[in-house]
């Protein structure tokens, strides 16, 4: 309840905000309308159960979330994975899989993961919004062209079909699928109608045609569902059993990535709308309350949805009463209009998903990305795209999260240096010990980036292949942040192999993060307490005294004396 306190210390609660937020709960309720029960049907749903999900989720998200505007119910992004989901399992199957979303949304939020979501990059989440479009638009022809029922599992089976059926398009139906694509886009941009969803209208006018002329061969809710029920949904457990709850762990999994995603990019578009801050992690915690509620009281899956918050914000919603609000509209549309639903025709409700599948590829952002994007990340973008299509949009996400996870690391690899330090570099530490050049047999490697497992070849190709045998070698890690198992079991063998030559190895300037690291895993016990320094002049002084001791004959001058250049290795 962070985002609800946060408004009562802000003061939105006090009268004087209460109308602003009570007219846009209502219009931002009056636009769920339409859409909730759209997105029921494309996910294989009834369309009550869309408008109980609309009421569940986006009263228990506003009240217990994280952003004081998040406007939560279905929406689109959830289709492609909860239509698959309903044919494999049923309408139960789909309701515990949304249970136990909830759960995992709720363990992510109670355990802090919140921000981890946000790091997933912008192209995976371009391509699967970009392809989830695509799936939804060819997804609805039939019931926008009023086309026979298909079979088929994928994507280019289901779409070879629909071009064979397409000749055979019911006319009424696709003159109103029509219409109402045309009200939903350019209604508002009518005299006195910027108010008013598109949406809305479309569906009122399509609605009152169909109601009036009573079109022959038009299906509507009413003769596809037989209505909606008046009144509120009960409470009731979906019958499962063990092994279908074994089944539903990947699905569930794939809603709880997917929810969490949508949701907290929603959330993030609101802080930029409105210059404020959510709490990711409360985010999450409302949301797995709302996906383990709603399954509960007869309605499936539900996120923070974009276009609604967005709504919300434009139409002065500055606080969590604008969605309490929201719900309650919904509830008593339900109470006094249920039975006119039944003229609803779904051509009405394709429409309105037409334009839902538009905004949600963003085409123009789409096509810039490829134009002005790295290589790479276009790579990915155009990967994640075709997979979200033509195979499944878990595997989609995966594969996407896993390149960019890959090009990351090659790109942190490429970035780490090591080489050996110039006279330039190590010319202050030099003259503090009262030098003026390195003493000879002394080589000084510098590690510059993280020492992790990405760039381990190049630090063990360098030091492990010298040119020459000094007598010392210094490694310093100044400017090493940090460093994993993988880096520390390389430096380990690399000091290993250059003692095995008589080389004697020192370490310095080693943050203390990297030091205990160093501790632990045994590679100061292996190079000897008085040869990790803190500084390269401590470093400096130990390999002077220690050549000293071993070397107790060595004219002093020649200890002052620099390498020859042709003794050194090769930069890299």
């Amino acid at each position: 309840m962070i985002a609800v306190k946060e408004a009562f210390q802000a003061g939105l609660f006090q009268r004087q905000h209460w109308v602003r937020n009570i007219i846009s709960g209502v219009i931002v309720g009056i636009v769920a309308l339409p859409l909730a029960m759209a997105f029921a049907i494309a996910s294989g749903a009834k369309p009550e159960q869309g408008l109980y999900t609309a009421i569940v989720a986006g009263f228990l998200v506003s009240a217990l979330g994280g952003s004081r505007v998040q406007i939560a119910g279905p929406t689109g992004a959830f289709i492609v994975v909860l239509s698959g989901i309903t044919a494999q399992y049923g309408i139960s199957g789909l309701q515990v899989a949304t249970l136990m979303a909830g759960v995992m949304l709720l363990f992510l939020g109670l355990t802090k993961l919140g921000s981890i979501i946000r790091f997933i990059p912008a192209p995976v989440i371009t391509g699967f919004t970009a392809g989830i479009g695509v799936v939804i638009w060819v997804g609805q022809w039939q019931y926008f062209f009023g086309l026979p029922a298909i079979s088929g599992q994928h994507f280019h089976n289901k779409l070879y079909q629909l071009l064979q059926v397409l000749p055979d398009f019911h006319v009424v139906t696709t003159l109103l699928a029509v219409t109402a694509l045309l009200l939903t886009l350019f209604s508002p941009k009518l005299p006195g109608m910027r108010r008013i969803p598109g949406p809305l209208v479309a569906l009122l006018v399509v609605t009152l045609l169909q109601s009036v002329f009573q079109f022959s061969g038009v299906a509507t809710i009413g003769s596809q569902f037989g209505g909606i029920p008046q009144g509120l949904p009960e409470f009731s457990l979906p019958s499962t059993s063990w092994d279908q709850v074994i089944e539903l762990i990947g699905p569930a999994f794939t809603i709880a990535m997917l929810g969490a995603i949508e949701s907290l990019l929603s959330a993030v578009v609101a802080d930029g709308m409105t210059n404020t801050r959510h709490n990711s992690n409360q985010e999450l915690v409302g949301q797995g309350i709302a996906n383990i509620a709603a399954p509960l009281l007869g309605g499936f899956a539900a996120t923070g949805a974009i276009a609604r918050t967005a709504t919300n914000i434009r139409n002065g919603g500055t606080s969590p009463l604008a969605g309490i609000i929201h719900s309650l509209t919904l509830v008593l549309i339900l109470l006094a209009l249920a039975p006119l639903a039944s003229y609803i025709p779904l051509a009405a409700l394709a429409a309105i998903l037409f334009v839902v599948a538009w905004n949600m590829s963003e085409a123009h952002h789409f096509v810039q990305m490829i134009r002005r994007a790295p290589t790479a990340d276009v790579v990915i973008l155009l990967i994640t795209f075709l997979l979200t299509v033509f195979a499944d949009l878990v595997v989609a996400v995966n594969i996407g999260v896993l390149l960019a996870t890959f090009h990351f690391l090659r790109r942190m690899a490429s970035s780490v240096e090591v080489k050996e330090a110039t006279y330039q570099e190590v010319h202050h530490e030099i003259r503090q010990q009262g030098m003026l050049e390195l003493p000879p047999g002394v080589l000084v490697f510098t590690v510059d980036g993280p020492f992790f497992f990405g760039a381990v070849d190049q630090f063990d190709r360098i030091l492990a292949n010298t040119h020459t045998d000094p007598g010392t070698v210094i490694i310093r890690l100044k400017w090493v942040p940090f460093i994993d198992m993988t880096g520390l079991k390389t430096l380990a063998s690399v000091i290993s192999n250059l003692q095995k030559r008589g080389i004697t190895v020192l370490i310095s300037n080693a943050n203390p993060r990297v030091s205990a690291k160093l501790r632990k895993a045994g590679v100061i016990e292996l190079i000897g307490e008085q040869f990790h320094c803190a500084t390269l002049q401590d470093a400096l002084s130990a390999a002077i005294a220690h050549d000293s001791s071993t070397q107790p004959d060595l004219p002093a001058q020649q200890m002052a004396t620099k390498h020859r250049p042709e003794d050194k290795a090769t930069d890299v």
